[in-house]
């Protein structure tokens, strides 16, 4: 499912415009965005919940080349479901 026909399906199923729709969409996303990047954890309730992961540097091999290189730190996205969402899987 792509970004435009989840704004069309919430547009279907709660009787506003697809403009409105579209909005309340990006918002959501782009709150989320936010607060993840603020260093806060978003949980939300009979869904689940994200957060950031920090991975520390380390060494890892070029496939290429066999040669040993240094991986950065890095900050990851993560979702972890909550239990409504797994049991409707």
């Amino acid at each position: 499912m792509t970004k435009s026909e989840l704004i069309a399906l919430v547009a279907q199923k709660s009787g506003i415009s697809k403009k409105d729709s579209e909005k309340a969409v990006s918002t959501v996303f782009d709150t989320i965005i936010e607060k993840l990047a603020e260093g806060e954890k978003v949980q939300i309730n009979n869904f689940g919940a994200f957060d950031v992961k920090e991975r520390p540097e380390r060494e890892a091999r070029n496939p290429r080349t066999g040669e040993m290189i240094k991986v950065k730190a890095s900050k990851v996205p993560v979702f972890k479901a909550g239990k409504n969402f797994k049991e409707a899987l």
